[in-house]
């Protein structure tokens, strides 16, 4: 049944009609799943590679050092290991170099195929890593499926934002990052099942279940329908008009038709988007897009959700303590994606970056004290009521990670690129995300070995960097049609103004013509 009904106004005052009808929702949640995958993926690893029976087949060195406890071995030291830490992060490495494939498919071939061949390696890397022998077939099963995270990740967003009205479309896009959420819980889960299951084998049925999410995307990229954007800008445009009329739940859709065929043909003059995205007019959206994606990752979250169980275990939990933990850590993380859902197209996305920042901030400094206080290198464990403290400060944390940085460092790269240079844009933005997540995966547990409690004052000193950049750069986009980015919020930005003034082309303002006064972020001439 449909939702109510609203209305859009773009630049020239002509309203876009929109219903929330059911083929949306229904279109943006099996898409959505591919976010389940991926966050699936992320809260698997960490769980296996604390299992004794998985590090004891494939890491015998790691398996051995943790065997022999705190007595002979540093507590931050004894899970660093190159090959166990190539374990996490060769889907990234993968995922980054699908991303540049997964580009030229989004374009070419649209969203809705772009999301079956993600689903399709997905379900071949399950496959491998369940039938895993040896190292090298766990690392092939996990390369594959960082195959599926780059093309999934790439055309996910990008189906997200196209399908869903303006009003409702940061919700919906965090539908992506809410099932990315909802696959760590359910592998947090999944984890601490399987690791009380006797005979050697509950590591595989924890990879294996990876087949679930693999499934619900590969059937959703076959159910749902292709995106009027996509639709347009590949030439179908009969087809696109009568989607669009679909999805919108009304017959006057000409006024949004026509704001995609003007969008498309600035889009097909544009040869190569690569090298566009270079260009001074795009600067903006380039830098947001990147800087997002870096500080996303240098908040230290993955770190946490790749290795919560071991991060915990290193503090002195059991193992089934520490995956306990873990699984409240994934709760905590799903709820407060909800928060964000309802808050994002309310308040908008700077009070929540900025708000998070705080949060972030304060309860990594707290726990690097209590750390640097009371665990040692050789200390056995954490007194429970200071282990009570760090599971608190890291739930705090990851709260406010869950309800800003997680879901708006994909949603606003995703609602800022103009079509023509969107699939680059997109490609970028993940290639970036992917980039550092490796090397944030690939680092950490050496990180952690060598700077020890330090650990967390570097993330809270990178927390506070970028909440400064979201204060002073940041430009709110909320509730702006994406065709409208330009006119509404780049140019009426105090900073990101003056890049604009090279942006020809038929809708461009009277050269001169100076903004109504209003602007996105911070303005310093109107506030120092």
């Amino acid at each position: 049944m449909a939702g109510g009904g609203f209305a859009t106004a773009s630049a020239n005052g002509v309203e876009f009609e929109a219903k929330i009808t059911p083929i949306v929702i229904i279109s943006c949640i099996m898409a959505a799943t591919g976010g389940l995958m991926f966050g699936y993926d992320v809260g698997v690893s960490g769980g296996v590679t604390s299992m004794p029976d998985f590090l004891k087949k494939f890491f015998p060195v790691v398996h051995r050092r943790v065997m022999a406890g705190a007595d002979k071995n540093s507590n931050y030291c004894k899970y660093d290991n190159q090959g166990l830490q190539l374990f996490t992060s060769s889907l990234y490495l993968a995922g980054l170099t699908a991303t540049f494939f997964a580009s030229y498919t989004t374009r070419t071939l649209g969203r809705r195929l772009t999301m079956l061949i993600a689903g399709v390696f997905f379900i071949i890397g399950v496959v491998l890593n369940t039938a895993a022998q040896n190292l090298a077939m766990l690392i092939a099963g996990r390369i594959l499926l960082g195959c599926g995270v780059g093309f999934a990740n790439q055309a996910v967003p990008l189906f997200l934002s196209e399908i869903a009205p303006t009003r409702i479309r940061g919700g919906l896009n965090i539908l992506f990052q809410l099932n990315v959420t909802i696959g760590i819980l359910f592998a947090n889960l999944v984890n601490y099942g399987t690791a009380k299951i006797k005979g050697g084998w509950g590591w595989r049925l924890s990879l294996g279940l990876a087949g679930i999410p693999a499934l619900l995307l590969t059937v959703g990229a076959l159910l749902v329908t292709e995106t009027p954007n996509s639709l347009v800008e590949r030439g179908h445009l009969d087809e696109g008009k009568a989607v669009l009329r679909r999805i919108r739940g009304t017959d006057n859709v000409e006024p949004e038709f026509n704001d995609l065929l003007e969008a498309s043909r600035l889009a097909k003059e544009v040869k190569h988007p690569f090298r566009n995205l270079l260009q001074r007019k795009n600067r903006p959206q380039l830098v947001i897009a990147v800087a997002l994606q870096i500080f996303q990752q240098c908040t230290g979250i993955n770190a946490i959700m790749f290795y919560a169980p071991v991060l915990f275990s290193t503090l002195g939990f059991g193992n089934d303590a520490a995956l306990y933990s873990a699984v409240v850590t994934g709760a905590v993380n799903v709820l407060s994606t909800l928060v964000s859902i309802y808050s994002v197209d309310k308040v908008g996305r700077r009070i929540l970056l900025l708000e998070a920042g705080v949060q972030m901030f304060f309860s990594q400094v707290v726990i690097a004290v209590v750390l640097g206080i009371k665990v040692k290198d050789h200390s056995e464990n954490l007194h429970k009521s200071f282990a009570i403290l760090v599971v608190v400060m890291i739930c705090t944390y990851v709260a406010a990670f869950a309800w800003s940085w997680g879901p708006l460092g994909w949603l606003i790269p995703s609602e800022t690129f103009p079509l023509e240079t969107r699939s680059a844009g997109q490609s970028v933005t993940v290639c970036v995300n992917l980039l550092f997540t490796f090397i944030i995966a690939q680092a950490f547990l050496s990180m952690l070995c060598h700077f020890k409690f330090g650990i967390f004052i570097f993330f809270s000193s990178w927390v506070l960097v970028m909440s400064v950049f979201v204060f002073f750069l940041l430009p709110e986009t909320k509730n702006v049609p994406i065709e409208e980015m330009t006119e509404r919020v780049w140019k009426k930005h105090w900073f990101w103004a003056r890049f604009m003034d090279d942006h020809n082309d038929d809708q461009v303002f009277a050269s001169g013509e100076k903004s109504n006064g209003k602007s996105n972020g911070f303005d310093p001439s109107t506030r120092l």
